[in-house]
């Protein structure tokens, strides 16, 4: 198979992938109202669960990163597809808050650190040349927005028609679909040469460059916005009075603009500095929160801040993993992808818990809100300085170490 043909398949498998796992992920802020409502929980129960999840995937996404870095992705995405369906059967059966947080929160987090961003797009960056890189990773973060907005309308459908727990089932039954699609996905890293970075000197040479952290701690800000909004933005748009689908057809709306949002982040980031992209993203999310919160509501100011927010809303993937791989080279993208990732879902963690707690303890999400627009800011503070200048050892080896 020719080095293009196979960046294809690679591709393609990739692309599917983030489609499924993402896809259905977006959805599960469909099942806080019907699943509290049975059970008579506050949000913050299901909102905990969610945000363990989250907690999880970041925690686990370093290890498994290393892993698909050093015996290739297919294993670790087929583990992974295999503890998502097995995940959401339990979660489909969950009566309890801990039954919850150990389907929804643990199993499923363990899964989505294999079968999401930093792993397949570790894949895509060793498989084509480094000029075409910035690109294929922004289709490939599109498929996954994609996915969301096919599944949403999907998985509301589905909770409609089967009720909650049977929902949840049948999407087990669809992620599993993972399985072989892992099989498109074949990536064998070289065999390590004698001169080559070890682990242990890969992470030592990251954490001595202060963009690495510089980028990671503006990740934690994506994370916290979109957790919260993925999470709570359904509820509280019946909070103010608007009918329920209406927050189902925004976050559609958020996927399907983000098609175009991530796929034009990759192009730009072929040609301008990825950094100040990057900045100019978290500003552009400071001022639609602040035009969509504080101005009146309506069905269709709720339609423009999704279509608003969608293109601003994974751009930053894309632009965050090519910075790194920029830098460091892709030989350990995964792995190092999974650190910065792992303050992406710290961010996510406190979004999607505090977005319950507060709500719970004050009956609003307002201080959220405002907590979002201050971060927004401090994340474009915090990635202007980043410069795309890969490291020496890099450039000695012609940008592919």
């Amino acid at each position: 198979m020719t080095g293009a043909r196979a960046s294809f398949w690679i591709l393609l498998g990739a692309a599917l992938v983030l489609a499924l796992s993402l896809g259905i992920r977006h959805g599960f802020g469909l099942f806080l109202a019907p699943m509290s409502q049975e059970f008579g929980w506050g949000r913050e129960v299901f909102a905990l669960a969610i945000a363990l999840q989250n907690l999880v995937w970041g925690l686990a996404q370093p290890f498994t990163g290393a892993i698909a870095d050093r015996f290739g992705a297919a294993r670790v995405v087929l583990v992974g597809g295999v503890l998502y369906a097995v995940g959401l059967a339990l979660m489909g059966l969950a009566d309890s808050p801990g039954s919850l947080s150990l389907s929804a929160g643990l199993l499923i987090g363990i899964a989505l650190s294999g079968t999401s961003f930093s792993v397949l797009l570790g894949v895509v960056g060793r498989a084509v040349a480094p000029e075409r890189r910035s690109m294929a990773m922004g289709i490939a973060s599109a498929a996954g927005s994609f996915g969301q907005f096919a599944m949403l309308p999907a998985t509301l459908g589905l909770i409609g028609w089967l009720g909650w727990s049977a929902a949840l089932l049948a999407l087990g039954l669809l992620v599993a679909l993972i399985v072989p699609l892992a099989g498109l996905i074949r990536d064998y890293p070289a065999a390590r040469q004698t001169h080559e970075q070890t682990l242990k000197e890969a992470l030592r040479e990251a954490a001595a460059h202060s963009g690495f952290w510089l980028l990671a701690l503006g990740f934690f800000v994506c994370g916290f916005q979109v957790v919260f909004i993925g999470v709570h933005l359904p509820a509280y748009l019946v909070d103010q009075h608007l009918p329920a689908q209406v927050g189902t057809s925004v976050l559609a709306l958020v996927g399907l603009f983000n098609v175009f949002g991530t796929y034009a982040a990759g192009w730009l980031g072929g040609r301008m500095s990825k950094p100040r992209l990057l900045t100019a993203l978290y500003l552009a999310r400071a001022v639609v929160i602040v035009v969509f919160v504080y101005s009146p509501l309506t069905v269709w100011s709720a339609y423009a801040f999704g279509i608003a927010m969608g293109v601003l809303w994974l751009s930053t993937v894309p632009l965050t993993n090519g910075t790194v791989a920029t830098l460091f080279g892709v030989r350990n993208l995964s792995m190092l992808g999974g650190i910065v990732f792992l303050f992406h879902q710290l961010g996510a963690f406190l979004g999607g818990w505090l977005g319950g707690y507060l709500y719970d303890r004050t009956g609003s999400y307002e201080l959220v809100w405002q907590i979002a627009i201050g971060l927004s800011l401090l994340a474009a503070l915090l990635n202007w300085p980043v410069r795309e200048q890969p490291v020496a050892r890099v450039q000695a080896q012609g940008g592919w170490a």
